[in-house]
């Protein structure tokens, strides 16, 4: 890249010796002569200031050392998609292929990322392609309108992952040119949205899987975007520092897997905003700073109406060390798999005993932490939770005779399946 470049690169996105970063300044900074760029890296340890230098601010970081000023030569902007689609799969070494070979994943679909060599034996043509991956490319662009519609109309399932793309326009304008788009991995882009603009109509008219994690999408962009998603069934937002602030409404209707890991101001208040949504299956949670969780329009015993069709929870690495949070999602109606791992409550010594009480209190449940919960050992669990508590259940006011057995208010908000599985020990006897 030379060093007359126009103000409007402000904004985009660069590689420089493969480290990624967004430009936030270009002009001359006194006393030395010439052009610079004033780019904010991804890694703030690459950098070097906050913007600023000898006590004037040229741009703003987010971090205090997040900033350097290079030449613009040094700067690589990056390549239209169909230039790296052809770097990538026409230009491949075929004695390199198998030894670069490698399996990634877009939601739940898998994808070839590296030595396209059987990709390319079985699909010579560019315009037979469906699965790609341009990870790490470098793409920042489209290029010309109609160019990727005419050379690859039949691409279903993209890879966009860690490239130089910078507006959400850009990813538009190379989705309207793949009808059959299903599948998208924009991960690790930077990515600047539309505060007001619709998505053009029909871009994204086919896509059930979109991956934004660490892109810096808002959740009030999500929803302003998710307009042009019709048909959207999975979508991941991983690391986004997301909160969620409104309800959907009338969009994300479809979505079935919803993944908002690691963005730690999430809180279960935020968590009711999505709790109707209709087709919502599994919830990632993972990393989200959460401890604990109240459905108010359920008792003890009773089923909630929020999160209805919800089957899988992942919960790991959280801050759950009360059993309160446990005995709530026994009231989740279609719960049956459920993973809790690196928890408070489910570490230490007693993690064993910890896994069975959580099996015992979740009534329905058939998978925790990503294994099978056979009857046998549901059987064993409850059980032992049984004897555990069974002093303080009488104690408490407990009876074998249904006609006596009137436990505390205190006991049945702490263990509310405990009467339940003593009736049906009875009846079983």
């Amino acid at each position: 890249m030379n060093d007359t470049l126009t103000s409007d690169v402000v904004g985009r996105r660069v590689s420089v010796n493969g480290e990624c970063a967004t430009v936030r300044f270009h002009g001359t900074v006194p006393p030395v002569a010439g052009l610079w760029l004033g780019v904010e890296w991804d890694n703030p340890a690459r950098g070097k200031h906050d913007g600023s230098h000898e006590g004037t601010v040229y741009f703003k970081c987010s971090h205090p050392t997040g900033g350097s000023f290079i030449r613009p030569h040094k700067a690589n902007f990056g390549v239209d998609f169909l230039t790296a689609l052809r770097a990538r799969y026409e230009d491949e070494p075929e004695e390199e292929e198998d030894a670069k070979k490698q399996i990634v994943t877009i939601g739940n679909i898998p994808v070839e990322t590296i030595g396209f060599g059987s990709v390319i034996r079985k699909q010579s043509q560019l315009s037979k392609l469906r699965d790609i991956s341009l990870r790490g490319c470098a793409v920042s662009c489209a290029g010309d309108k109609g160019d990727i519609a005419s050379t690859c109309p039949n691409i279903s399932v993209v890879n966009l992952s860690q490239n130089l793309l910078s507006a959400w326009e850009e990813v538009a304008a190379i989705a309207e040119q793949l009808r059959h788009l299903e599948a998208l991995d924009l991960s690790d882009n930077k990515l600047r949205f539309p505060p007001a603009s619709p998505t053009p109509t029909g871009s994204f008219s086919a896509l059930k899987v979109l991956v934004l994690n660490s892109t810096g999408v808002t959740w009030a962009e999500v929803l302003h975007c998710a307009q042009g998603w019709p048909a959207l069934e999975e979508l991941y937002l991983k690391s986004n520092g997301i909160s969620i602030s409104e309800r959907p409404a009338d969009v994300l209707q479809l979505l079935r897997v919803l993944d908002l890991s690691s963005n730690q101001s999430i809180d279960e208040n935020q968590l009711f905003l999505i709790a109707y949504l209709p087709r919502l299956e599994r919830l990632i949670l993972s990393d989200v700073g959460i401890s604990s969780l109240h459905f108010p329009d359920a008792g003890a015993g009773s089923k909630t109406a929020m999160f209805p069709a919800l089957q899988s929870l992942v919960v790991d690495d959280n801050r759950i060390s009360q059993w309160s949070f446990i005995d709530e999602l026994d009231k989740l109606r279609s719960l049956h798999s459920l993973s809790c791992l690196r928890n408070p409550l489910t570490v230490g010594s007693a993690a064993r005993t910890s896994l069975q009480f959580i099996i015992a209190k979740i009534g329905q449940l058939r998978t925790l932490n990503r294994c099978e919960v056979r009857p046998e050992e549901r059987r064993g669990a409850e059980l032992d939770y049984r004897k555990a508590f069974g002093k303080e259940w009488k104690a408490a006011g407990g009876h074998q005779d249904p006609g006596q057995d009137r436990p505390s208010a205190a006991f049945l908000a702490a263990h509310p399946r405990y009467q339940a599985l003593c009736r049906s020990a009875i009846r079983c006897a």
